[in-house]
């Protein structure tokens, strides 16, 4: 019955991050359009930036809706710790797109600053690409915090990503919105603000991008869990009767999952059986204390 209960919850969380991912998904295939259509039209490089920022949102979302169907898959033969580590995998490749788009725009707007100092008259963005600026910052901030919410609840570090990236496009556009405003406003003059807001916006992904990929890259290279998680897990093992001392503990994140490893001390006297329900009860403990996938090693040694 808890099994199967489980299992409904995995589908549960499967479905409500599509869900998400699904709403994210369709309101940047209108953004990129809008963007880049209005952007080329009103000569906006900070839009046009801003529309390519949204299309690698656009890429990110096919991304995790591809590897989040795998990552909640059972454990088989050839995977035999679950799939997991595909939802890390989905993170990695968020922050490595997010650095590629931040490059590209940084060095074009870059291109069109050097052709502002050399005398080039840059042409006036159009009032349309203030407007598009402004329904960009309301959507994406919505799909962040939307996507934030639920990211949280399920523990999916691929939909925090997701999530982290929605805002990092609202920032953007927030410069962008700054850079075409100025640019419109104050003259021939100040429209290189435009380009210089875009290579703003670039900084502004490259930061995103890191953020993302430093805690997917280190549990790729199986970093142990946060300090403040062993000891609840010390606790709640050495809390658990029959459990003399704990030691040799070692906890990793695989995906949606933790893993668990550990030599647990008990008193040297008594049957197998009592040995054995010692270690069901840590499995037990942890599981309702954490609520959340656990794959969980129970070592069980005589106490000297």
């Amino acid at each position: 019955m808890v099994k199967s209960e489980k299992i409904m919850t995995k589908r549960g969380e499967v479905s409500l991050i599509r869900k998400v991912t699904l709403v994210g998904f369709w309101i940047n295939a209108v953004l990129v359009a809008l963007k880049l259509f209005f952007g080329y039209w009103g000569h906006s490089d900070a839009l046009v930036a801003d529309g390519y920022h949204s299309l690698s949102d656009f890429i990110t979302d096919f991304i995790v809706l591809f590897f989040i169907g795998i990552a909640y898959k059972k454990a088989d033969k050839d995977h035999p710790y679950g799939h997991g580590k595909y939802e890390t995998v989905a993170s990695v490749l968020i922050g490595m797109i997010l650095m590629l788009v931040a490059i590209y725009i940084g060095v074009e707007g870059i291109a069109t600053i050097m052709q502002a100092v050399n005398g080039k008259i840059l042409p006036r963005p159009d009032v349309w690409t203030i407007i598009i600026a402004l329904v960009s910052i309301l959507s994406k901030e919505f799909c962040y915090r939307y996507t934030i919410n639920v990211g949280r609840k399920v523990d999916s570090s691929a939909l925090i990503a997701n999530a982290w990236h929605h805002r990092s496009d609202a920032i953007s556009s927030v410069a962008t919105l700054i850079g075409v405003s100025l640019s419109f406003f104050l003259g021939d003059n100040w429209r290189v603000l435009d380009p210089i807001a875009s290579v703003i916006i670039a900084v502004f992904i490259g930061i995103s991008a890191l953020q993302i990929a430093k805690p997917s890259i280190q549990e790729l290279l199986e970093i142990s869990l946060p300090q403040n998680q062993i000891n609840s897990i010390l606790e709640i093992i050495g809390n658990v009767p029959g459990v003399k001392k704990v030691h040799n503990l070692r906890c990793r994140r695989n995906g949606h999952s933790y893993i668990v490893d550990v030599n647990v001390h008990v008193d040297p006297d008594i049957t197998v059986r009592m040995a054995h329900e010692i270690a069901n009860d840590v499995e037990t403990e942890l599981h309702r204390s954490f609520e959340r996938d656990m794959i969980i090693y129970v070592h069980i040694e005589p106490d000297n």
